[in-house]
């Protein structure tokens, strides 16, 4: 089977690649950033140059796109629906032209937005930013594309927060901050948060790759969730910390991000504290996969034990090898 992975050279799609080629796959990166791991094959695509992924899925049997504009900080904002629902529409295109019947797609639960806690893949559609409004709108091109063809073939995988070795993005930070012991608890800790270990995810990935056609949706978190002062402390356990955090109140926790989005505008910076920030930290994001539990889908690794292999790598073996950006 030929598969390609659009955004292969990236977090996930990396990792994915890797198990793939292990597995016998015969693969293809379509990304325009360079593959650190696997220049060899990797070919220059932009979603948004339809002429560059017609020439990048040549011969495919299965696209798989991971490509997306997601960070807080994306300038003009026009990238969004660039890159997320204008690439999500030339891929079908160029699919059916070129006779490709099976996609694969990671939205994100940010398609949700403020979820009540326990939302499953029945929930209400609610995004509040950008990003999950253009994944939104990328589900409904793929939608129209498994519509026009009864042997077209559609995943579409939900994926909580991301996290893992090598990655620096929300879930680095907060673990960061910890290890330097710059970390304040605002709030009580008791919200939950769903997290996905980026192996789990590309394990998840190739266990969707042989889809009977139809569409397949699935949220992707792993499970048991952590509440927030579980997670800390597992955290801390794990650097080897000791002693008790002071909880600092929510009111005063968000006021100081306030006070830090005033000073970014004025800086024109992007500041690591801000009240969006402070309001996700103390919110509940606890999704349910309901759909994963129907299927023989196991995570090759727990939460837990993905967690520790990122500190030790990150913070205790401190490796700086290849690094990826993605929040």
């Amino acid at each position: 089977m030929h598969i390609t992975l659009i955004g292969g050279s990236g977090f996930v799609g990396t990792r994915l690649a890797t198990r793939l080629v292990a597995a016998g796959y015969t693969v293809k990166i379509a990304d325009k950033n360079a593959s650190n791991k696997y220049p060899h094959l990797r070919l220059y695509a932009d979603v948004r140059e339809p002429d560059t992924l017609e020439k990048a899925l040549a011969g495919s049997d299965v696209v798989v796109n991971l490509a997306a504009e997601h960070r807080d900080d994306v300038t003009p904002k026009s990238l969004y629906d660039d890159v997320n629902v204008s690439g999500a529409e030339n891929v079908c295109n160029v699919c059916t032209k070129l006779g490709i019947k099976k996609i694969v797609f990671t939205s994100s639960v940010a398609v949700y937005g403020f979820a009540p806690v326990g939302t499953d893949e029945t929930g209400t559609i609610n995004y509040f930013n950008d990003y999950g409004r253009t994944k939104w709108l990328a589900e409904e091109k793929y939608r129209a594309w498994l519509a026009s063809d009864p042997e077209n073939s559609l995943t579409i995988i939900r994926p909580t927060v991301i996290f893992g070795e090598q990655n620096r993005g929300n879930v680095y930070n907060l673990l960061r901050q910890i290890a330097d012991g710059k970390f304040l608890m605002v709030g009580k800790g008791t919200n939950v948060k769903s997290m996905a270990y980026a192996e789990n995810v590309a394990a998840f990935i190739e266990y969707n790759l042989h889809n009977p056609p139809a569409e397949h949706l699935f949220n992707n978190i792993d499970k048991p969730d952590f509440d927030m002062n579980t997670l800390v402390a597992a955290v801390r356990r794990t650097l080897g910390k000791s002693g008790s955090l002071f909880h600092w109140p929510y009111w005063m926790g968000f006021a100081g991000g306030l006070c830090f989005d005033l000073l970014a505008k004025v800086l024109h910076k992007n500041l690591p504290i801000s009240s969006i920030r402070v309001k996700k930290f103390c919110a509940d994001t606890m999704f349910e996969a309901a759909n994963i539990q129907k299927t023989e889908f196991n995570p090759p690794v727990t939460l837990a034990e993905g967690l520790e292999r990122t500190i030790k790598y990150e913070f205790i073996d401190k490796i700086t090898d290849q690094v990826f950006y993605t929040e």
